[in-house]
C-alpha cells in the first residue's frame, strides 16, 4: 500500500544528517512538534497504518485512518481511509470517511459521488441526492442508477420520496440521460414498467449509452413485447458490435422468442469471442438442448466438466442428452455423478425412474439407501422419491414399510406424514389417514394440501359432509386457483346436492388441469343432471389420454353398466 498525499515527510539536510534544531528546548516544550500540516502523533499513526497495510493487517490500517480522518478533517487522509474501508466492505467506516472527504474537498467530483453512494447504501436517500446533484452540477458521471437500484427493497413511501427527488432534478436538468435512466429504473422497481418504458421512449438514449437501451429491451420483454426488443437490440449491436452485454441480451431474447437456431449461433459466436467465459459455454449447451442438438450439447457439457466449471449441472444435463439419444446406461452414469446442490435431487429422482422403468428396482433401492447414508441432509427427500416410485409400480406395501422406516428416523416430518396418509387411504385405513393429516394441521393450520386431502376423503369416503365442506372451503380460500381444490369443491357440492355449483367448479378444474379423476367427477355430475351425451364425451376423451384409469372405468361401469362410455 503506497502512502498517499496529505501527509508530508521529514525535512532532512542535504548530506543526509538529522534535521537541524533551530528552536530552543523551552520552545519545544511549550508547543507540540508539527511536521508540515500534521502533528507527530498523527504522522506516527499514519505511518503505522501504512506498515500495517503492508503486513496485511488492514484492520489496524483502517482503524488508524478513520481515527485520523476524524481528528484532522484532512481530505487526503479521509480519502485513503475510504478506499481501505471500501476494499474491506466496512460500510460504516466507508460512510464516515466519505462524508469527511466530501466535506473537505467540496470541488472533488469523486468525493461527492462517494458520499452519495455511501449514503444511498445506508438508506439516506434525500442526503444522497443532495451530493449527487453536486456531481451533476460539475458535469460528472453520476450514479443515479445505483440510487434507484439501492431503493428496490425499501418501503413504497421511501421510493415515492426518491421519485419526487428525481422529478425535482429533472425539472432543472430535463435532458440529463443519467437522471432519466435512474428514474426509469426506479419506476421499473416500483412495478410501473409501462411508465418506465414510456419515459425511455420519449427520451431516446445517445448512441454511446448502452445501459438505457438494455433496460428498454428488458421492459419490452417483461411486457410480453419481446418481438419489439429484438430490432432495438440489433440496432444497438450495429452501433456497439463488441459490447458483450448487448449481444448476450440479444441471444437471450432470441431464446425467449423461440428462435433456438439463431440463439445457438449467437451464443456460439460469443463463446468464440470469450472462450474463458464458462457461463456463456453453459448457456450455449442449454440452448443446444432446447434446440434438440444433443451431440453439440454433449460437446460443450463435456468441455465444462474438463474445465471444472458448472460440473454438477453439466453432469445432469449430459444425462438428459444421453436419455434423448436413447443411451440409458450413459444417462445413469451421469446422473450418479451429480453431487449435492440444486441438481442433486432431480438427478436422484430421474435415476430412480430409469431404473424402475427397466425393472431394476432392487438396484434403485440400494442406490437410494446408500445416498441417504452419504447425504443425510437429503434423506427425507430421498425417502419420498423412493416411496413415490414404489407406489407408482403398485408396490404399495413396500412403499408403506419404507415410509414407516423414514418416520422412525424423522417422526415429525410433515412430508413423510402426508405421504403415509395417502398410502393409508389406499389401504382403507382412514383412521391413520385422519390421524396423520390432523397432526399436520395442528402444526400447520394453513397447509392447503392437508386441508384438501382430509376434506376430499371425508366427502368421498364418509358421510361427514359438513366437516368436509369446512375443510375444503378453508383450502379454497387460501388457494382459490388450485385445480385439485377446485375438484374437491365440485365434489363436496355434488355430495351436498348442489349440482349447478358442482358442475361449475368441476368444469373450471378440468379446464385448468385435464386430469382423468376430474373428468370422472365432472362426467358423473353431468350424468345425474341428465346430460348423458356430454358425460360420455368427457369420459371418452379422458380415456384416450389415460386408458388404464381405474377411477374412470369404475365410474363409467357404476353409472352405465358398461366398461366404456
Amino acid at each position: 500500500m503506497a502512502f498517499l498525499g496529505g501527509c508530508q515527510t521529514f525535512n532532512t539536510s542535504t548530506d543526509g544528517s538529522p534535521p537541524v534544531e533551530d528552536v530552543t528546548a523551552t520552545e519545544q516544550a511549550a508547543q507540540p512538534e508539527v511536521y508540515s500540516s500534521f502533528s507527530k502523533e498523527t504522522l506516527l499513526a499514519l505511518l503505522t497504518a501504512e506498515m500495517a497495510g503492508q503486513r496485511n493487517r488492514f484492520d489496524i490500517a483502517l482503524g488508524n485512518y478513520v481515527q485520523q480522518a476524524n481528528a484532522t478533517q484532512d481530505a487526503g487522509v479521509a480519502e485513503r481511509g475510504f478506499r481501505i474501508a471500501e476494499y474491506l466492505g466496512a460500510d460504516q467506516a466507508a460512510l464516515d470517511t466519505a462524508l469527511i472527504w466530501a466535506k473537505n474537498a467540496p470541488d472533488a467530483i469523486d468525493a461527492q459521488r462517494a458520499a452519495a453512494v455511501q449514503l444511498a447504501r445506508a438508506g439516506r436517500y434525500d442526503e444522497s441526492m443532495t451530493y449527487m446533484e453536486k456531481v451533476l452540477q460539475r458535469q460528472g458521471d453520476t450514479h443515479f442508477d445505483f440510487l434507484a437500484l439501492s431503493a428496490a427493497e425499501t418501503d413504497p413511501e421511501t421510493r415515492a420520496g426518491l421519485l419526487q427527488s428525481f422529478d425535482r432534478l429533472l425539472n432543472k436538468y430535463p435532458a440529463n440521460g443519467q437522471l432519466i435512466f435512474g428514474k426509469a429504473l426506479l419506476l421499473q422497481e416500483d412495478g410501473r414498467s409501462e411508465e418506465a418504458l414510456e419515459l425511455l421512449e420519449s427520451h431516446p438514449a445517445k448512441t454511446d449509452e448502452v445501459a438505457p437501451l438494455l433496460l428498454q429491451a428488458r421492459l419490452l420483454q417483461s411486457l410480453e413485447r419481446g418481438d419489439e426488443a429484438l430490432p432495438l437490440l440489433e440496432k444497438g449491436i450495429r452501433e456497439h458490435p463488441d459490447d458483450k452485454r448487448l449481444r448476450l441480451s440479444y441471444a437471450r431474447a432470441l431464446v425467449e422468442q423461440g428462435r433456438m437456431e439463431d440463439a445457438k449461433g449467437e451464443f456460439s459466436s460469443l463463446v468464440q469471442q470469450f472462450p474463458e467465459d464458462d457461463d456463456l459455454r453453459f448457456s450455449l449447451a442449454l440452448v443446444c438442448l432446447e434446440a434438440q442438438a444433443w451431440q453439440e450439447a454433449i460437446v460443450y457439457l463435456q468441455e465444462l466438466i474438463e474445465r471444472g466449471s458448472h460440473v454438477d449441472a453439466a453432469h445432469y444435463n449430459l444425462a438428459r442428452a444421453y436419455e434423448e439419444l436413447g443411451d440409458s446406461d450413459s444417462a445413469l452414469i451421469e446422473y450418479g455423478l451429480v453431487g449435492p446442490g440444486n441438481d442433486y435431487l432431480p438427478a436422484q429422482a430421474r435415476q430412480t425412474e430409469l431404473l424402475f422403468a427397466s425393472d431394476r428396482i432392487g438396484e434403485a433401492s440400494a442406490k437410494l439407501e446408500k445416498a441417504r447414508g452419504a447425504e443425510p441432509d437429503y434423506a427425507i427427500q430421498l425417502y419420498l422419491i423412493e416411496a413415490e416410485a414404489l407406489a407408482g409400480k403398485q408396490r404399495k406395501e413396500q412403499a408403506w414399510q419404507l415410509i414407516q422406516q423414514g418416520l422412525e428416523q424423522f417422526p415429525d416430518d410433515l412430508n413423510l406424514l402426508y405421504t403415509r396418509a395417502m398410502l393409508a387411504e389406499d389401504r382403507d385405513d382412514l383412521g391413520q389417514l385422519e390421524t396423520d393429516l390432523r397432526f399436520i394441521l395442528e402444526r400447520d393450520p394453513e397447509n392447503t394440501m392437508a386441508l384438501n386431502a382430509l376434506g376430499y376423503t371425508l366427502a368421498d369416503r364418509t358421510t361427514r359432509y359438513q366437516e368436509a365442506d369446512e375443510l375444503i372451503d378453508k383450502a379454497y380460500r387460501l388457494s382459490p386457483n388450485d385445480p385439485a381444490i377446485l375438484d374437491s369443491k365440485g365434489w363436496i357440492n355434488y355430495r351436498l346436492g348442489k349440482l349447478d355449483e358442482a358442475e361449475r367448479f368441476l368444469r373450471k378444474a378440468l379446464e385448468d388441469f385435464p386430469d382423468h379423476e376430474v373428468a370422472a367427477h365432472l362426467g358423473e355430475v353431468l350424468w345425474v343432471q341428465g346430460k348423458q351425451s356430454e358425460a360420455r364425451d368427457i369420459w371418452a376423451s379422458a380415456l384416450e389420454k389415460q386408458p388404464d384409469s381405474e377411477v374412470l372405468r369404475s365410474t363409467i361401469k357404476r353409472l352405465t353398466g358398461a366398461e366404456k362410455p
